[in-house]
């Protein structure tokens, strides 16, 4: 097996045991990327070869350090890494190098991975689309003419094609489940408050983002989440649960998994998209999960509402501080800091309400299944020379990111979700569906998610870059 395909537990296991060495992986690797990386575009500042070599000879050289003893990973570039260019994608930052790690690249390090380069991302993380004006557009590894999807573009693309096992991501409004979906591999959204972000500035009242691992496995994923899985004393929200590694399949017989499809009706999707979805669901089925279509479960208009005031409020604060460089700024980027800044807090009270309601009424679900099905995009990925898709299926879309309206229910209320590959469409690109629990299930929605996977094994059947 080609390390391009080898699972990250199998590697990491032949690292801890030596019989891989550090110095063989990082070689191999560099040559990796320089084949495959110059059409696609993912991985970015790049580090020095000479260095990453001699990273990976001191790593053979001295004691096993961690569960990601000599493993390379490239780093999504929304988060600071100590002596590396960290952009988030905009010209305003394209010269800024940390001086200090953020604390997920903090916890890869004392992990034992050695810190690579970056993933490419949209500018600021906004919009699932990865291209900006540092580094251009990532197309995907199935094509390189359409999107890879984003804001874990970058990432979804060096797992697709072998260019790193692992791979950090974030999510909001789907950064981490639309990009797997569209690139072959698994995505999860922890449950909020697993893994935690910076202590800086607010720490109580912003509760949409979440970072996350990704993988070409759960099993592999779950290695990862326990890495960046832990409590921070200067934050509020932290909950402490259970490791997730080493992850085994759980046994569906008898489990009970909703399938949310359209929302009723509301959501409109591309043709084939809900159909391979099923294809997946009936891939439960044959494994002895119940597999049973819901009625909508809120209105999802009221979803809507919330989500883009609490995200407009949200990633306003963010941009605040750019105020007097709105010149630099992308379109989407000013509209989500001008709608917040105009914001009342009565409004923001108003959403908070709304997801409150949905929150409970999500409960009630759960009481019944198991864990619910939606897709993981209403849309296929499409050229990487469009902003964004304005319709679908005759549908005007009238915001940047109405076309990821599927991805909010699990959003707005923080659930832990797993994106899993369905298989590929007419044009030959992929597809995933979301499968999500109540907060804090996290290991149990990875456990059904490994089960699928050991029954599918979309991205090892059909890996990215000819392999």
């Amino acid at each position: 097996m080609s390390f391009a395909t080898q699972s990250a537990v199998s590697l990491l296991g032949d690292l801890a045991s030596r019989k891989v060495s550090a110095e063989e992986l990082m070689s191999w690797t560099l040559e990796r990327i320089a084949s495959v990386n110059p059409a696609l575009n993912a991985i970015v500042a790049l580090r020095e070869a000479e260095v990453l070599m001699a990273e990976a000879r001191a790593k053979d050289a001295g004691p096993v350090t961690g569960p990601l003893h000599g493993l390379p990973i490239p780093v999504k570039d929304l988060v600071n890494v100590k002596g590396m260019p960290s952009t988030q994608g905009s010209p305003i930052y394209a010269d800024f190098v940390p001086e200090t790690d953020d604390m997920l690249a903090a916890d890869m390090r004392a992990a034992g991975a050695i810190l690579i380069g970056k993933t490419n991302v949209p500018e600021f993380g906004l919009g699932s689309h990865t291209f900006n004006p540092v580094y251009g557009a990532t197309g995907n590894p199935y094509d390189p003419s359409v999107t890879c999807g984003g804001s874990s573009g970058g990432a979804a693309v060096a797992l697709a094609t072998g260019m790193t096992a692992l791979a950090d991501g974030s999510d909001m409004m789907g950064s981490l489940r639309n990009p797997a979906g569209w690139c072959n591999v698994y995505g999860f959204r922890p449950s909020w408050g697993r893994v935690l972000g910076e202590p800086i500035g607010d720490n109580f009242l912003h509760q949409l983002s979440t970072l996350g691992p990704m993988g070409r496995s759960p099993a592999d994923i779950a290695v990862l989440l326990d890495v960046l899985s832990h409590p921070d004393p200067r934050q509020p929200h932290g909950i402490v649960c259970q490791p997730a590694a080493p992850l085994e399949a759980a046994d569906l017989t008898g489990m009970r998994i909703g399938w949310l499809g359209d929302w009723g009706g509301a959501y409109p999707f591309e043709p084939g998209i809900l159909s391979l979805c099923e294809d997946g669901l009936e891939v439960m089925r044959s494994l002895g999960a119940q597999v049973e279509e819901v009625a909508a479960p809120f209105p999802s208009e009221q979803i809507w509402d919330s989500w883009t005031t609490l995200r407009s409020w949200q990633v306003s604060a963010g941009l605040a501080l750019l105020q007097d460089q709105k010149a630099q700024l992308k379109d989407s980027a000013m509209w989500e800091l001008e709608r917040g800044l105009a914001m009342s807090a009565q409004e923001v009270h108003k959403a908070s309400v709304q997801r409150s309601d949905w929150f409970k009424s999500a409960a009630q679900l759960f009481e019944e299944y198991d864990a619910m099905v939606l897709p993981t995009a209403q849309v296929w990925p499409f050229a990487t020379s469009k902003p964004w898709p304005t319709e679908i299926a005759g549908q005007h879309m009238d915001t940047y990111h109405r076309w990821m309206e599927a991805v909010v229910p699990v959003s707005l209320l923080g659930l832990p979700s797993l994106a899993m590959p369905v298989g590929f469409g007419e044009a030959g690109l992929p597809m995933g569906m979301q499968l999500f629990g109540p907060r804090g299930s996290d290991v149990k929605i990875l456990a059904m998610g490994e089960a699928y996977h050991r029954a599918t094994e979309w991205p090892q059947k059909y890996p990215a870059a000819g392999e």
